[in-house]
């Protein structure tokens, strides 16, 4: 957060990569790479860098968003599976000193009751979900509100 440039980590979690192929009915026929242009158009808006990360390995995605801690001015994350039982995707999102904001396609309230619960958003400071690609575009739109008051 001390650098001159705004940045946004957008973070995408097991299986995003297969966005567009897998299970069109459920996720839709956006890619990961559709997504990825989305926010950065948004965040073009006001001049802020998008980093795109996606991992089906948690220890990679931990190890992304620390490596990326001190320039990050706000996480938009689809921790996908891993939102159901990562403590330590949890616990890495709470040392953020910026707005985190966890994102689905998909209404987990809607699914499978395993899905009902999220370890990682209690870690942000929303959750967004069931609104396909543009629940990406809203919680870009809250980070540079944010972004805007400082």
């Amino acid at each position: 957060m001390t650098s001159e440039t705004k940045t946004i980590l957008l973070v995408s979690g097991p299986a995003l990569d297969q966005l567009g192929e897998r299970d069109p009915k459920l996720y839709g026929t956006d890619t990961l790479e559709d997504i990825e242009n989305y926010v950065r158009e948004k965040a073009s808006e006001l001049s802020v860098e998008v980093k795109c990360f996606q991992s089906d390995s948690e220890e990679r995605i931990i190890e992304f968003l620390d490596e990326h801690r001190d320039e990050a001015d706000g996480v938009i994350i689809n921790p996908a599976a891993l939102t159901h039982y990562s403590v330590g995707l949890a616990a890495c999102l709470e040392t953020f000193d910026c707005p985190c904001v966890e994102v689905h396609i998909t209404n987990l309230y809607r699914r499978e009751k395993y899905r009902h619960e999220s370890i990682t958003g209690s870690s942000c400071v929303g959750v967004i979900m069931g609104f396909g690609m543009r629940g990406y575009g809203f919680a870009v739109d809250y980070i540079l509100e944010s972004l805007k008051k400082t």
